[in-house]
């Protein structure tokens, strides 16, 4: 029997502002294919929101005529939506095959011990979120993880404070000397 653990997705906890809403029909009504376009949709919401809540997905079911089940069948699919609010900086470990066997469950442990939170969390002060990934696509830098738009391979757990400081930096626009 399989223990795959369901997600409740609870309401947001501030409400949602209408000119959310009001952007996101706005984009629906542009589209040319409403049976095509749900993912396009939903990625266009996510980019206002930095995540999906329940309330938007449950609009954008409305919207287009699907269920609210099909939307969170597609955001629950795709890796790249969220249903949690994530940080300004969101760090990938890869814990594929290739990665595993270099150490990538120790640089995940360095990096929840460093950030204080465990993968699949944010940070309270919403600057990162931990996420663990099954493949990044970059096996010969083993074990390598991707934090925003910046690959880092032959990670050691030496390089971890290294990385969440020029993440930091990044975040707050500083410049490298």
């Amino acid at each position: 029997m399989s223990s795959v653990k369901a997600e409740v997705i609870r309401p947001s906890e501030k409400p949602i502002p209408q000119e959310v809403y009001d952007k996101i029909d706005a984009f629906i009504e542009e589209q040319d294919n409403l049976e095509g376009a749900l993912i396009n949709v939903l990625h266009m919401a996510q980019g206002i929101m930095g995540y999906l809540p329940r309330e938007v997905m449950v609009h954008v079911a409305k919207k287009m005529g699907v269920s609210a089940a099909e939307v969170y069948g597609v955001v629950s699919f795709y890796s790249f939506f969220s249903t949690k609010p994530v940080g300004k900086c969101k760090i990938s470990i890869c814990t594929g095959t290739a990665c595993f066997v270099k150490g990538a469950n120790v640089i995940l442990e360095a990096f929840e011990k460093e950030l204080g939170i465990k993968a699949g969390e944010t940070t309270k002060d919403g600057m990162f979120s931990l996420r663990e990934v099954r493949c990044i696509g970059a096996c010969g830098l083993a074990p390598v993880i991707n934090a925003e738009e910046n690959v880092y391979g032959h990670i050691k757990v030496e390089d971890v404070k290294r990385i969440i400081q020029e993440q930091t930096d990044i975040i707050f626009g500083k410049k490298e000397e």
